[in-house]
């Protein structure tokens, strides 16, 4: 290993207070690190790339991934590249998002304003709370995933209380 590549890999650690300088954290750990909730990204990253100095990131999936969160249909490419900063992530890629039941637009940027997330497809952006994000999406249930006897992961459909 490379000199500087062993003072990046140090650097690196100091900033996300590893244990050690063979220890990498978790792309939800790194997430947290930036100011952002676990949730962004869904259950099933595999691994990640992270240059501390540029920002620039890529994490990886098992495959794609298509998910309900709200009334949105989400889909995430098997890799999401883009660049992160402290309550930024730019120059997205790998991250859809379905409107009116015929297109999908390509989210393009996440700011976190105080306690919430805003979500920008270019021509415009959707704000939703933080606390929505608090846990990770599972592939094809979102947050309403429940067990079937088979092993098998469905969506429970949310209840309303009104």
């Amino acid at each position: 290993m490379a000199e500087d590549e062993k003072e990046d890999g140090a650097d690196r650690c100091v900033k996300c207070s590893c244990n050690s300088a063979n220890e990498k954290t978790s792309a939800y750990e790194e997430l947290q690190h930036y100011d952002f909730p676990i949730g962004i990204l869904p259950k099933g990253v595999i691994g990640y790339d992270l240059n501390p100095k540029t920002g620039e990131f890529a994490a990886y999936l098992n495959g794609s991934c298509r998910f309900m969160l709200s009334s949105y249909e989400l889909y995430y490419k098997p890799v999401i590249k883009g660049v992160i900063s402290k309550g930024s992530l730019r120059k997205l890629r790998g991250v859809s998002v379905k409107v009116v039941l015929l297109w999908w637009l390509n989210i393009v940027e996440v700011r976190r304003r105080d306690d919430n997330l805003e979500f920008s497809v270019g021509i415009t952006s959707a704000n939703f709370p933080i606390r929505s994000f608090e846990e990770s999406p599972r592939c094809e249930c979102g947050l309403y995933c429940v067990h079937e006897d088979d092993g098998e992961l469905t969506q429970k459909l949310p209840v309303s209380s009104s």
